[in-house]
């Protein structure tokens, strides 16, 4: 079996023919029906919803409660918004945490929303549970050998898979699971700043829903302080997977590709540009598609980019000009920091409910979608629009990462491949098109039928 695949589905028909119709179809206008209108529906399988089970509904307390924290005032909800798709509720680079909520993050804040089916870190080909083990040093060799191709909207993932780290959660992948990562901002003097394993398990053993834990694990989990910590994280994984708002799987977009509703010109104009390879290639690694099973696009290949994003100056850490964040391979995990070839390569983020979202990319850099698109658009045909001028006057591309890096960055992919000078992949419409299309990716949506 599988061992990446973390969601079980229960119920939910398979539509085969349908949902491979809609690869293949998908971007076109429609040549049947109304306009707008879908050619080719699909079935999609969605988890299934249920009453949160009783290790959820305490993970539901934890993620919420804020006296976990040194100031008292933050839980996980305050960076992870419900309102916000589990993301930063405001537009802030990075959010504020510690004893008085002064100290300043490193990273914009990610969402957690459709994290369910979010593979391990790894690098290269999967490999089957009766494979030999290899490590990553060797993987990466290997890697090193092989040659890049271009990823497209219809097979990217096999295009690059053997070369670039994928999988893991953070920006980094350092966490496999939702339970390894829910201890990360808990205990980050940045974050939560909850002191230590200990300082932990002392405030939960006094939590006003401890004797949930008695209930669930028995009394003697008190007694275990790395077991009692361990046991909360699995219950606030328990809570992501199990509570529906981490993945609903109801935008308008979703609802289109079930012959639900119709996209506006606008709208479908857009998604063809986002999977055209010669313009804005979006899908190459936000997929767009369908799994071959009927389970919704995820919008992610869940893999690793370099691409060179301008240096935030709003972040502290970025006062030091012999600071970077190298992504894959430092500062935050370590154990492949040698591979840098990964240097500057950070985790391709769901586009889901990107719309919601006022902080974009792993140094929140930019704050429209505009602004991304703008920097996709002109990285490379006119970088003067997107990165500093140095006291030479000079346009200083890729400000944020060492000179010995640059190589790391994509000029492959189009819109990348371009050069100075060359016209843009995109015009000014194209762009708003391409933003129209984007928020249709904005879950609650209501179908029109």
């Amino acid at each position: 079996m599988n061992g990446r695949i973390l969601w079980l589905l229960g119920a939910g028909l398979l539509c085969m023919a349908g949902a491979v119709a809609a690869v293949e179809t998908q971007g076109l206008p429609a040549t049947k029906g109304l306009p707008g209108t879908n050619p080719n529906p699909v079935q999609l399988r969605r988890p299934p919803v249920a009453p949160l089970s009783g290790m959820a509904q305490l993970g539901q307390k934890i993620f919420f409660d804020a006296s976990l924290s040194s100031s008292g005032a933050l839980s996980c909800a305050s960076c992870h918004s419900p309102d916000h798709a589990y993301g930063p509720p405001n537009d802030a680079a990075v959010m504020f945490g510690g004893p008085a909520q002064s100290r300043q993050g490193t990273r914009a804040v990610p969402g957690l929303t459709y994290l369910e089916r979010q593979p391990n870190f790894s690098i290269g080909p999967e490999k089957d549970e009766d494979d030999n083990v290899v490590d990553f040093a060797q993987l990466a060799a290997a890697g090193q050998q092989a040659t890049r191709a271009k990823k497209v909207a219809t097979g990217t993932a096999a295009s690059a898979v053997n070369i670039v780290p994928q999988g893991g959660l953070f920006w980094d992948g350092r966490a496999d699971t939702l339970q390894d990562q829910a201890i990360f901002p808990l205990l980050d003097p940045n974050e939560m700043d909850g002191g230590s394993i200990e300082v932990v398990a002392q405030k939960l053993r006094k939590a006003s829903y401890a004797p949930r834990f008695a209930e669930l694990f028995g009394a003697q989990v008190f007694d275990n302080t790395r077991l009692l910590v361990a046991e909360a994280m699995f219950a606030v994984a328990r809570y992501q997977v199990e509570e529906p708002s981490f993945h609903p799987y109801t935008s308008k977009f979703d609802y289109w590709l079930e012959g639900k509703t119709r996209l506006s010109d606008s709208e479908l104009r857009g998604l063809q540009l986002f999977n055209d390879p010669d313009k804005a290639n979006c899908g190459g690694c936000h997929t767009s598609q369908p799994t071959r099973d009927g389970l919704p696009p995820l919008f992610t290949d869940h893999q690793y980019e370099a691409l060179g994003a301008p240096r935030n100056a709003a972040l502290a850490s970025n006062r030091d000009p012999e600071h970077f964040d190298l992504g894959v391979c430092g500062p935050y995990r370590t154990d492949i920091a040698e591979q840098t070839q990964y240097c500057g390569m950070f985790l391709t983020p769901t586009l889901r409910n990107t719309a919601t979202r006022r902080v974009f990319f792993h140094n929140g850099v930019f704050t429209s979608l505009e602004q991304v698109l703008d920097f996709y658009n002109f990285r490379d045909t006119n970088p003067e629009k997107v990165f500093p001028r140095g006291a030479d006057g000079t346009v200083r591309k890729y400000d944020d990462l060492p000179e010995k890096y640059h190589g790391n960055v994509d000029v492959s992919d189009p819109p990348f491949e371009r050069h100075l000078g060359d016209t843009p992949a995109m015009t000014a419409q194209d762009e708003a098109d391409i933003i129209a299309f984007l928020r249709t990716l904005t879950d609650g949506y209501q179908p029109e039928h």
